[in-house]
């Protein structure tokens, strides 16, 4: 593997996060159609790089930025879940040169370690089903599904 390293986000990072972004946006509208085709954002990356609950990670080759990934703190969703709060983890991308050599695998366990590190035990993230690389990518790290969200479109 090449000289990889994770480091967490910092502000001089942002337009090579925003590209990422879009990026990913770009690879989830075949599997979603109500993605906007302009203007669609999904993360408030500036806020994500300066909150205590959430760790932005970028993978780093050399001082090129090649992934990232994030790991959230967020309140769990219903009262009748045994953890009040739970990891949430999300933006995961690696440049398409630097796939298939376990960055994203690297990216998720310190995420996962970041996470332990705060006393939390149960990690979620979504992924669309059709999405069938991820979900692969997921499974292999540990991730098991549990709940399918369905969709409908009335126009």
């Amino acid at each position: 593997m090449k000289n990889i390293q994770l480091r967490k986000a910092i502000s001089a990072d942002l337009e090579t996060l925003l590209v990422f972004e879009q990026n990913v946006l770009e690879a989830e509208r075949p599997f979603n159609s109500s993605i906007k085709p302009l203007d669609a954002s999904y993360y408030d990356l500036k806020g994500m790089i300066n909150d205590d609950n959430t760790c932005l990670l970028v993978a780093v080759n050399d001082s090129e930025i090649i992934g990232s990934g994030y790991a959230q703190i967020r309140p769990s969703k219903t009262s009748s879940l045994i953890h009040e709060v739970h990891s949430y983890l999300g933006f995961m991308y690696v440049d398409p040169e630097y796939r298939g050599l376990g960055i994203n695998k690297m990216i998720i366990d310190k995420l996962i370690e970041w996470t332990k590190g705060k006393g939390i035990y149960d990690v979620y993230l979504d992924v669309y089903e059709d999405n069938q690389a991820a979900v692969n990518a997921y499974e292999k790290v540990g991730f098991s599904k549990s709940l399918v969200e369905m969709k409908l479109n009335l126009k």
